[in-house]
């Protein structure tokens, strides 16, 4: 809208035209076009590449490019029986055709959407999930990431992989960590643990667009899919869109889960919304469905990142739907949420056995989200930041209620607020039937959600954005309107008057009825910790987040912190600020079980107890023939250690000690993957990483055994050894000439692991060493060979062997660090060599070019001294 326009109707009555009155249907009929046939931005494309095409009729539309494009190449799109591939006819031009309906591009290739690494699951109440019910871990369900392959080596999948391809390239990380992320086991260490860490884990590729085969996602028993990928910036609704709409009516317990992109900053692409700052970016028509979730990112304070992408939807539907924290951008913000709707899945089919539908999942998801932007919903935060724990409370408490309508029916649903109650709220979805591709407006079935209070005085309407194509309009908070544009609407109510409130769901435009429908309720009150947790510790000195959860007014609070058994509480803020929900505090530099509280007025609220420690290391201090040794620090405090070894699927406790070492029998050491946890107090305290005891690295008590230098004038080595354990003498050994060796060194290493050798009469030229450890139990341990070239002064030159076979390298060795000029005369004084060493002091000179006999070298160096050396070649 123009400046002149704004100026000349003013703002109220700009207001009025883009929201409407009251029961409109909020600029739903402000557009009247038909759905173009050519996906925006291929208006004027002329150029031949790979189409898509939707046609009504298959045969008819084959015999028309038979007539009028005979050189056309005509493909069949897998799995879709309406579409066709064409290449070398413009859109325009196949648009002509009387069977066509739509065209769009085929050619778009997906990309990994992810740029940095990390993971935090405390914003996302992840964490809390995991130490509050620990029951609920996604097992027995499902979860297919569509992605480029990931390594089906790693041990955070192990055992739960349904279709590992060994011969898959593993091409980049990206599938690896989002799998982790949504299902990691935590075997490779705390931080491997994903959100629903016991799912069994099914993969697909991202080459194809389009939803996989349905028969074969229910096969394996998918119910979430992650799609964290995207293509160029797209606005319409599609064929992808429209195919995923589809698959989800066909198998309703099905939850697709997108990336929304990274492309925040950009503006949007060719369509409703072309042209306007940051607005309508998603990466991907397919992202438009209105049967799946599209998941934003934002930062540790759960501020939206400025690259995350943004909506509205073509037609002007919120997009995306959820956010949650993504360090990585969208694509971890998405798996992070695949991962929350498997322990949403889990804790319903906890209860009642059988998997919910996926329009519960969204709207309980949506329903418990934290509010996060603009107030209630958005183009940029949907519905705001999943919450893990509101989900899955939600599901176990029975919060929702499921029904059917048809038009024009109307169904009441009741709902009793507790006393205490700071927000009420309420959120309606259904899983819409299909649109045709590029619909201006792609909703088929309408329901609208009113709510009545306890004496049905005042009545309540959902949330609206307006979604008029102009950045001042989009900006617009939401409004209590009827909305006639998403399946999705939301309610809230904030400091409602305790009594039973009433719901009515009506069929107000059932077009495909009956329809289905979901509805989910929370009542916001409690202030309730986050983080930490049983599940999630502190580092010591290290600073992290606190994080609380509080829906109430503005209000402050006493922090405080104290290890357990102590009688005083230490202030940490006195004066805490609940709406902020966060807090940044180092940790002492402790090991120690502690708690944190909250006051504020009368009520009072402890956190979990948890451990303040640093990360504990596990080594392996050797890896002999017949048995390994693990060592670790000892934990002040520490009582004993679990071991854990790992099982056929996840780490197992393996043994209780309480010693800081433990040596494995070679039998024993075919679990391969081995950990370790304090146990302070009676409670087990955070894992170590985890150790392959059987990687080759660690040697039998030597890890390495290096000469300082290869040509020297004093014989040092540096020996590192990964353990003194039972460890009574080191001997450093030289070769004699009859094959023996003899010791030139012997010491006592005490708890050395790095030791410096030395051989004090070493003999001019080349000698051989090696390494002899002596242990208590008597057995010795030898080193490999090291070779030593001594050359005692600087004019010193070595030559061997002598004589040399014709053909045979004949080897120089000189001063340390010095150039080397070589020459080669014969005995009638003719040059037969003259060559150049590099920096490095040993030369080989090839003697194919000389005939037996002998031969004089003089030997050079840049200071001007020469050697002369005589050689026999045989």
């Amino acid at each position: 809208m123009s400046a002149v326009l704004f100026r000349r109707i003013g703002l109220p009555v700009l207001l009025l035209l883009l929201w409407g009155e009251p029961g409109q249907s909020n600029g739903q009929a402000q557009v009247t076009r038909s759905p173009g046939r050519l996906a925006p931005g291929l208006e004027k494309d002329k150029s031949q590449r790979w189409l898509r095409v939707s046609v009504t009729d298959v045969t008819a539309c084959r015999q028309w490019l038979t007539q009028h494009y005979p050189s056309a190449l005509v493909q069949p799109e897998a799995q879709q029986a309406r579409l066709l591939r064409v290449r070398g006819v413009t859109a325009a031009a196949l648009a002509a055709c009387p069977c066509v309906s739509f065209v769009q591009a085929a050619d778009r290739q997906a990309r990994p959407e992810r740029q940095l690494n990390g993971a935090d699951f405390t914003l996302n109440k992840v964490t809390t999930v995991h130490a509050r019910y620990p029951r609920i871990t996604g097992q027995g369900l499902t979860v297919s990431v569509k992605e480029s392959p990931l390594d089906i080596l790693d041990i955070d999948f192990k055992g739960r992989l349904l279709n590992p391809d060994p011969q898959a390239q593993l091409v980049n990380s990206h599938s690896t960590i989002m799998t982790t992320l949504i299902a990691g086991g935590g075997n490779s260490s705390p931080n491997g643990k994903g959100a629903a860490w016991k799912a069994r884990i099914a993969q697909s590729s991202y080459d194809n667009l389009f939803p996989d085969n349905g028969p074969g996602l229910a096969a394996q028993g998918v119910s979430v899919q992650n799609h964290s990928y995207g293509v160029a910036v797209e606005n319409f609704y599609g064929q992808e869109a429209r195919a995923y709409d589809q698959q989800v009516r066909q198998y309703p317990a099905l939850l697709h889960v997108f990336s929304a992109g990274n492309s925040g900053n950009q503006m949007g692409a060719a369509g409703t919304y072309a042209g306007l700052a940051n607005t309508g970016n998603l990466t991907g028509e397919f992202k438009n469905s209105k049967n799946s979730l599209s998941v934003g990112n934002t930062d540790a304070l759960g501020q939206v990142a400025p690259l995350s992408s943004r909506g509205p939807a073509a037609d002007g539907r919120v997009k995306p739907e959820l956010v949650a924290f993504g360090d990585g951008g969208a694509s971890d913000a998405a798996a992070l949420v695949s991962g929350v709707s498997l322990l949403a899945q889990h804790a319903y089919k906890d209860r009642y056995s059988t998997l919910p539908s996926g329009a519960l999942v969204k709207a309980v998801l949506l329903n418990t989200a934290d509010d996060t932007g603009r107030p209630n919903v958005d183009f940029a935060a949907g519905y705001g930041q999943v919450d893990a724990l509101g989900a899955v409370q939600t599901m176990l408490e029975g919060r929702f209620q499921e029904g059917t309508i048809m038009q024009g029916e109307r169904q009441s649903i009741s709902i009793p607020v507790p006393a205490g109650t700071h927000r009420l709220k309420i959120t309606l979805a259904w899983t819409d039937p299909a649109a045709v591709e590029n619909a201006p407006a792609t909703l088929v079935n309408d329901l609208d959600m009113r709510l009545f209070d306890i004496n049905g005085t005042q009545t309540w309407y959902p949330w609206t954005l307006s979604a008029y194509p102009h950045l001042d309009s989009l900006a617009l908070p939401a409004r209590r309107r009827p909305n006639h544009r998403d399946n999705v609407e939301q309610i809230t109510v904030d400091a409602p008057a305790t009594g039973v409130y009433t719901v009515q769901v009506r069929g107000f435009q059932v077009t495909q009825g009956p329809q289905a429908y979901s509805i989910a309720y929370e009542f916001e009150s409690d202030l309730t910790w986050v983080h930490p947790s049983e599940a999630r510790n502190l580092r010591a000195a290290e600073s992290a987040l606190l994080r609380w959860q509080w829906a109430g007014p503005g209000a402050s609070a006493l922090l405080e912190y104290r290890p357990v058994g102590q009688a005083t509480w230490n202030t940490i803020n006195p004066a805490l600020n609940l709406a902020q929900q966060a807090f940044r505090w180092t940790a002492p530099d402790v090991t120690e079980a502690a708690q944190l509280r909250l006051t504020t007025g009368t009520s009072v609220v402890l956190s979990d107890t948890f451990f303040v420690a640093r990360p504990l290391m596990l080594t392996v201090g050797y890896t002999c023939p017949d048995e390994t040794l693990l060592t670790w620090p000892r934990v002040p405090g520490a009582t004993q250690y679990q071991v854990y070894a790992l099982g056929a699927t996840h780490l197992e406790p393996y043994r209780l000690l309480p010693d800081t070492a433990l040596v494995l029998t070679a039998a024993e050491t075919a679990a391969q993957y081995f950990a370790v946890a304090p146990v302070i107090q009676q409670r087990v305290g955070e894992r170590s990483g985890t150790v392959n005891v059987q990687q080759e690295s660690y040697g039998c008590y030597i890890r390495s055994f290096l000469p300082r230098q290869l040509v020297t004038d004093t014989v040092e080595f540096d020996l590192m050894l990964g353990t003194t354990f039972r460890l009574q003498a080191v001997m450093l050994e030289r070769r004699a000439a009859d094959g023996s060796f003899v010791a030139v060194q012997t010491l006592t290493p005490g708890s050395r692991t790095i030791i410096r050798l030395v051989d004090p009469t070493a003999e001019p030229g080349r000698s051989e060493y090696r390494v002899r450890l002596q242990l208590t139990t008597g057995r010795l341990v030898y080193s490999s060979l090291e070779e030593v070239y001594l050359v005692p002064s600087a004019a010193e030159v070595l030559v061997f062997p002598v004589p040399v076979a014709a053909g045979e390298p004949l080897t120089v060795v000189g001063p340390p660090d010095q150039v080397l000029r070589v020459r080669v005369f014969d005995l009638a004084g003719r040059l037969r060599l003259n060559v150049v060493s590099d920096t490095g002091t040993i030369k080989t000179l090839d003697t194919h070019s000389l005939n037996p006999g002998v031969y004089l070298l003089r030997i050079s160096t840049p200071g001007g001294r020469e050697v002369t050396r005589r050689v026999m070649v045989l």
